[in-house]
């Protein structure tokens, strides 16, 4: 086996929560033109860790700029190593927060990014979720997150 160097792309996720009429509800936004899991159901807010940024500020950043939001009181959920065999020049981590409360009402601010912003159970998400981002919802249902998991392995 060799081991060969590597990047370590680092991102935040956000996944804002609420009490609805059928339990808890995260809102979720569906990618589109990002040559990335288009066509997918994803966190309403995420993206990459900038240089010289933790994931606590990429994520306040990230919700800002992708659905209006700010003061989120963030809570952390995981940290997720994952890779994808087929594509081994680099590995990502992954830092997972929630937030049960913000300011502003969240809204889709990237349009040439996401064709839609919706509430949507933990119990029923819809289909297709970006399946490691589909993980940790599940957890998060569940309340089986640990601090760390991984991906792809």
């Amino acid at each position: 086996m060799t081991h060969g160097r590597f990047v370590v792309v680092p991102a935040a996720y956000v996944f804002l929560l609420r009490e609805g009429a059928s339990g808890t509800e995260v809102l979720l936004q569906l990618r589109r033109n990002t040559g990335y899991m288009d066509d997918h159901w994803a966190a309403a807010a995420a993206g990459h860790v900038e240089q010289g940024e933790t994931a606590y500020d990429a994520a306040h950043r990230e919700a800002a700029e992708e659905i209006g939001v700010a003061d989120l009181d963030l809570s952390f959920v995981t940290s997720m190593q994952r890779t994808r065999h087929a594509e081994a020049i680099d590995e990502r981590i992954d830092f997972f927060f929630t937030a049960r409360s913000w300011t502003g009402e969240p809204r889709i601010v990237e349009p040439e990014k996401a064709a839609d912003l919706r509430w949507c159970p933990l119990a029923d998400l819809p289909e297709p979720v970006v399946p490691h981002e589909r993980v940790v919802l599940e957890a998060l249902r569940t309340g089986t997150a640990t601090a760390y998991s991984t991906f792809g392995f």
